[in-house]
């Protein structure tokens, strides 16, 4: 998701027989903040033991050198035993991760494969590494619409994969940009299930960044109303994610404490589907003075603060 900033600053699985419970499902809220997990600090079970928070985003699998396959972050092997070790211990914990693609930096699985055969092959060779069922697609570039919206439909049809697509917001009012709505247009066509995750971040606003996050969230709403006239407004709502960046945002604006509960409030009433943030090895406050940085907030926080915050949400 921040990729960008990442990078200017600084099992196999048999276990995957039964589908997993549609991300947008009622009763199922879930709080699943993003870990940069080409990273070795922060350490999954570490974070669970301090905070009880159990569920992670691992960002992000990228294609590699060789192309239509997945790595973490484009250079670390799914099965890197690092990785693993750390999925496998948050398991013996009761956790669980969620495998996101995409971001802010390439390359792109969704790009680098050159059909949706091959692509969904790509996403079942990621989620089977780390024992998942859930798939987040990070869209911050182009992609081929109808190819990833097939390898989509196709996994889901055969593993019943919950499925987030993260998504630019344009500005307060309006939503996410021009081409996510023609994104979730296709799937909405072709019947895929998704959860409309809306990075609440780096968009153009006037006046109060907590309204203005709030506003967003509605105006996406509004968009998802039209895509899925059908679909009632309790429905609409658990279909909705809410992805903040904690702290000091890479264009400016603050996302402070308060603001972060403003946003669990929001959530909790409107029973939304899902909430992240990003991301957890930004979650403390060692760079208090305004610093945009993949490691701390830039703002005075105690460690895991905002995860505090944000675990109790239940939908």
């Amino acid at each position: 998701m921040k990729r960008a900033i990442l990078a200017a600053l600084l099992l196999p699985l048999a276990l995957l027989l039964s589908p997993a419970t549609p991300a947008h499902a009622a009763g199922s809220g879930r709080f699943s903040p993003y870990v940069d997990i080409t990273m070795a600090t922060p350490v999954l079970r570490d974070v669970a033991n301090a905070t009880g928070q159990k569920h992670f985003t691992l960002a992000f699998a990228l294609a590699d050198s060789a192309g239509c396959d997945p790595s973490w972050g484009g250079t670390v092997p799914l099965n890197d035993s690092r990785v693993i070790g750390e999925v496998n211990d948050l398991k013996g914990v009761g956790g669980d991760v969620t495998v996101a693609t995409g971001g802010a930096a390439g390359p792109y699985l969704e790009t680098t494969c050159s059909s949706s055969a091959t692509l969904e092959a790509a996403y079942k060779k990621a989620l089977d590494a780390v024992g998942s069922n859930r798939l987040d697609v990070d869209v911050e570039a182009a992609i081929p619409v109808a190819t990833v919206n097939t390898a989509l439909k196709q996994l889901q049809s055969e593993r019943g994969t919950a499925i987030t697509y993260t998504l630019r917001v344009q500005a307060q009012d309006y939503g996410v940009d021009p081409f996510s709505v023609q994104i979730l247009q296709d799937a909405a066509s072709r019947g895929l299930n998704v959860t409309v995750n809306p990075m609440l971040m780096d968009f153009g606003y006037t006046g109060d960044w907590g309204n203005a996050i709030i506003s967003a969230a509605n105006a996406t709403l509004a968009q998802m109303k039209q895509i899925w006239p059908g679909k009632s407004d309790a429905d609409l709502k658990r279909m909705l994610g809410l992805t903040p960046m904690i702290g000091k945002n890479d264009t400016g604006p603050t996302t402070t404490q308060t603001i972060a509960r403003q946003v669990l409030s929001y959530a909790q009433s409107n029973h939304v589907g899902y909430i992240g943030f990003w991301s957890v090895g930004r979650d403390n406050g060692g760079c208090p003075n305004g610093t945009v940085s993949p490691t701390c907030s830039g703002i005075s926080q105690s460690t895991y603060e905002f995860t505090n915050i944000f675990k109790g949400f239940t939908g």
